[in-house]
């Protein structure tokens, strides 16, 4: 089992699986939920009685994932997490799978890990459904936002799928050789049923603010890449796509949709590689390993982030969020909480 930290605040002793739940050395306890997820979240981690994804974008997002159109996609990820991972050796390098949802993407990419595999979202629904998909993997209820139930330093890949960004905490928990993948909507991405249901055609590049948000949370955009693929959606496609992204939602857009026959769709999405930057002191490799720190520097492995650049990544997640509604595809995997 991917080894987890206690989430009560003050604590962060490891969790040990004992019997059927979990215990750190301080007595705190947590029960695996009779659906097989971990439920770590904790009073002030709720900000609404049902947090996460709404339930119909949920199931609707599942639908559309089991008719395959993440196919594309998983291709397109899967060289990123194979070849650009250059860690420490180990076989089954620990993955963090942010805002994962129904679980579709961690079991189509890493089936032959499930020890080394975590996801975490704030959706119940999503993680029943993860939870009856791949059993052997862990599943983990619980606020990305307000702090992740990993230890520092401890995790070699951090994905977010069109999930959350939490930079602060990305920066904490992951390796120093460790690589962060995001993927987050294209411009272009179901522009035709924007353009027909929302009569609206905005196309609006995002990948850049997203590398400046992770450069701000020490973390250097190392590659990218726009994967895009030509679908054809038939109505019921058509209209899962609309509400795993919030959109058609009103009663004229509602009117539209149910006009659209079959339709050639876009779907894109830009997908970015961090890597941890490295501290003053070190000297960047061309090895095997990214960093190499200079022994004679007596730096850490990477500086945290002060209380100040804390505030502000919170400030401009909040700015970005207000400005930045949802997209065509920020739905695809879930929200992370």
């Amino acid at each position: 089992m991917f080894e987890l930290r206690c989430s009560v605040r003050g604590c962060e002793r490891t969790l040990e699986h004992r019997g059927s739940g979990l215990t750190c050395g301080s007595g705190h306890h947590f029960d695996r939920t009779k659906w097989g997820y971990w439920n770590v979240t904790q009073p002030q981690d709720h900000r609404s009685r049902n947090p996460g994804d709404a339930e119909s974008a949920v199931l609707a997002r599942h639908r559309w994932l089991e008719r395959g159109y993440g196919g594309g996609l998983v291709e397109a990820i899967r060289p990123w997490l194979t070849e650009a991972f250059t860690g420490s050796g180990s076989a089954s390098p620990r993955t963090l799978d942010l805002g994962c949802g129904e679980g579709w993407f961690g079991a189509a990419m890493f089936a032959e890990d499930a020890d080394a595999y975590c996801g975490i979202d704030l959706s119940k629904r999503a993680m029943r459904i993860a939870a009856r998909r791949w059993p052997e993997a862990t599943w983990v209820l619980a606020n990305a936002d307000r702090g992740l139930p990993v230890h520092d330093d401890s995790v070699e890949r951090v994905i977010s799928l069109f999930g959350r960004r939490p930079v602060t905490e990305i920066g904490r928990v992951i390796d120093a050789a460790g690589i962060c993948l995001v993927a987050i909507p294209a411009e272009d991405d179901l522009i035709e049923l924007r353009e027909r249901v929302q009569k609206s055609g905005h196309r609006r590049s995002r990948w850049e603010a997203v590398v400046e948000e992770m450069g701000g949370g020490g973390l250097d955009c190392v590659g990218r890449s726009t994967w895009r693929e030509r679908v054809r959606l038939e109505p019921d496609a058509i209209t899962d796509a609309l509400a795993m992204t919030y959109r058609g939602a009103r009663h004229a857009e509602q009117a539209r949709a149910r006009e659209l026959t079959a339709t050639e769709v876009t779907l894109a999405a830009e997908l970015l590689l961090f890597r941890p930057k490295p501290p003053t002191g070190w000297t960047v490799g061309a090895g095997a390993l990214p960093f190499y720190p200079d022994p004679s520097s007596g730096e850490s492995r990477r500086h945290r982030l002060n209380d100040g650049q804390k505030g502000e990544e919170t400030t401009r997640r909040d700015q970005q969020e207000a400005a930045d509604p949802p997209s065509a595809a920020d739905g695809i995997e879930g929200t992370g909480g």
